[in-house]
């Protein structure tokens, strides 16, 4: 379980395939200082989100941390576009009593999505993005959201899009800065949403009474 707070950048420095996909991530930026104090803890196999996506660390030697990536993760994801020299967010897993600064984020990425325009207001940055049927249903107006593995607040939604805004600092310390228009970002939706929505579109047997929900209409 991570919370959206990226704590830490890497670039991408090797990728390979042998029957699995395999990437070496360097650390180069720290954003917190318990991401670098807690160097003892992040140990082979432990979960890091890297840019959204929860990955298992089966290698590490000095700053450089090794992923491996299964080919479902790569075609539901956009890992499948990184290059040598792509800035990928990293987050360690959350410890029992950590701060939940941003929102409860599994690491499950539910879709890619495009970004259909950037512009700025007031010195942030504001990602409108494009919705599609499966998912609009779940994005609601200053409902959570998990963009690149970043907690962010939904301004609005329309039929086909909805936009979120990007604070300065955010937009300095994250990749969020190096995406363009025509991008594919990886989203994880609010996962209180999720089960919400799954409630109203599902039968349910409570008490012995069936309940029947009203048609979903997103």
């Amino acid at each position: 379980m991570f919370s959206g707070i990226i704590s830490a950048l890497g670039n991408v420095k090797n990728i390979t395939y042998n029957d699995i996909y395999s990437v070496d991530i360097e650390i180069t930026k720290i954003n917190l200082e318990d991401f670098e104090k807690s160097d003892n803890l992040i140990k082979i196999g432990c979960s890091i989100a890297c840019s959204g996506v929860c990955l298992t660390l089966t290698e590490k030697k000095d700053n450089v941390l090794t992923f491996d990536i299964s080919k479902e993760t790569m075609s539901k994801t956009n890992l499948s576009d990184w290059k040598i020299g792509s800035l990928v967010n990293l987050e360690r897993a959350l410890r029992v009593g950590d701060e939940i600064g941003g929102h409860f984020v599994t690491g499950h990425v539910d879709t890619v999505l495009e970004l259909q325009n950037i512009i700025e207001e007031d010195g942030s940055k504001i990602l409108f993005i494009k919705l599609n049927k499966e998912i609009s249903p779940y994005i609601a107006s200053k409902g959570s959201i998990t963009i690149e593995g970043v907690s962010l607040t939904v301004n609005d939604v329309k039929n086909d899009y909805f936009n979120v805004n990007i604070i300065p600092f955010t937009w300095d310390n994250t990749n969020l800065r190096n995406i363009k228009v025509n991008d594919f970002v990886n989203v994880e939706i609010d996962l209180l949403s999720r089960y919400l929505v799954n409630y109203q579109k599902c039968e349910y047997n409570c008490l012995g009474i069936e309940i029947t929900c009203a048609s979903f209409k997103p």
